[in-house]
C-alpha cells in the first residue's frame, strides 16, 4: 500500500523528509555562479545525503564551462554537510578549489575584509522558493518538476542579467 501510494504522490524522486518523516519530499541540489545564477540542478528524495547529489549537480551544467588556468581559479564554496574526503576528491578532480569548513569545527570569527561565499547559493534557493508551484511540489513527475525548476532557473538569470547586466 505505501509503495502505490508513493509513486502516486511522485515516484521515486521523494522520499521521507528528515525532519518529518510522515511525510514525503523532495531535494534541490543547486550549482550556481558568483552572482547566484543557476547554472546546474538535480533533485531526489528529501532523505538522500547532500554528498551523494554532488556528481550529479556538477554533470547538469548545460553548458561546457571555462578550463581553470593559474591566473584564474574556479572556486567551489559548500558548507560542513559536503566535508567528505570523497566530494574534496571529485571537485578536485572537476578543476574547482574546494572550499569547505571543517565539521566539528565551530564557527569562524568574522575576518574584516573577508566575504562570505555561502550565502549566494542560499539567496538563490530562496528566489526559487519565490516561486509558489516550486514551493510545494505538485507535480507527480520528477520530468514536470525538474521543467518548472528549469523555467524557474531560467526567469532568474533573465532577471539578473537585467539587473547585472
Amino acid at each position: 500500500m505505501e509503495q502505490q501510494r508513493r509513486h502516486r504522490l511522485g515516484g521515486g524522486s521523494t522520499g521521507p523528509n528528515p525532519t518529518d518523516r510522515a511525510k514525503s519530499g523532495t531535494k534541490r541540489s543547486l550549482l550556481v555562479e558568483g552572482n547566484g545564477i543557476p547554472i546546474g540542478l538535480t533533485v531526489s528524495g528529501a532523505n538522500t545525503h547532500d554528498m551523494k547529489l554532488v556528481e550529479k549537480t556538477l554533470e547538469s551544467m548545460p553548458v561546457e564551462r571555462p578550463q581553470p588556468t593559474q591566473e584564474s581559479h574556479q572556486n567551489m564554496c559548500m558548507d560542513k554537510g559536503f566535508d567528505f574526503p570523497e566530494v574534496r576528491e571529485l571537485v578536485d578532480e572537476w578543476g574547482y578549489t574546494a572550499h569547505i569548513p571543517s565539521r566539528g569545527e565551530g564557527p569562524r570569527e568574522k575576518i574584516p575584509g573577508y566575504r562570505a561565499r555561502r550565502w549566494v547559493v542560499e539567496r538563490t534557493q530562496s528566489w526559487m522558493n519565490r516561486f509558489r508551484r516550486l514551493l510545494i511540489r505538485w507535480e507527480k513527475k520528477v520530468e514536470n518538476y525538474l521543467a518548472m525548476l528549469h523555467f524557474a532557473c531560467a526567469w532568474i538569470t533573465y532577471r539578473s542579467a537585467r539587473l547585472f547586466g
